[in-house]
């Protein structure tokens, strides 16, 4: 059971795998274009940067683009999953409404062909 009371089927996990998997694709790609940038700021205009060895430059790339898949892939998936719980909700609510709309239904239905007081019809006069 999840913590919003609902399980989980296959194809929820499965679409919520991939939600997660684009949003990491996503943030490291973006967060990899920044770190590029600022490599490339550090090459032109910092001797510090200029003396690191290139697996230390590396590092720093690899790591911006961690940072940024971890950071959207969350952020991805928490959308998911708050969507999949308002639309679960939004269907219980509809199913009850449903049934309260059966219920009004069936009332006017006895009411007007007068079944709900012994056949006869209802006249609104005692």
């Amino acid at each position: 059971m999840s913590p919003h009371g609902f399980s989980r089927t296959a194809e929820e996990l499965s679409a919520a795998r991939s939600e997660a998997l684009r949003g990491a694709a996503v943030g490291a790609a973006k967060f990899g274009i920044a770190t590029a940038f600022l490599g490339l700021c550090g090459t032109l205009f910092s001797p510090i940067y200029r003396s690191l060895t290139i697996q230390f430059k590396v590092y720093l790339q690899v790591s911006g683009m961690t940072l940024g898949g971890w950071i959207e892939a969350d952020k991805r998936f928490r959308a998911w999953e708050n969507m999949r719980v308002m639309e679960k909700r939004r269907l219980k609510a509809l199913e009850r409404d449903e049934g309260v709309w059966r219920e009004w239904e069936k009332m006017v239905e006895e009411e007007v062909t007068g079944r709900g007081n012994g056949g006869e019809k209802q006249t609104g006069v005692k």
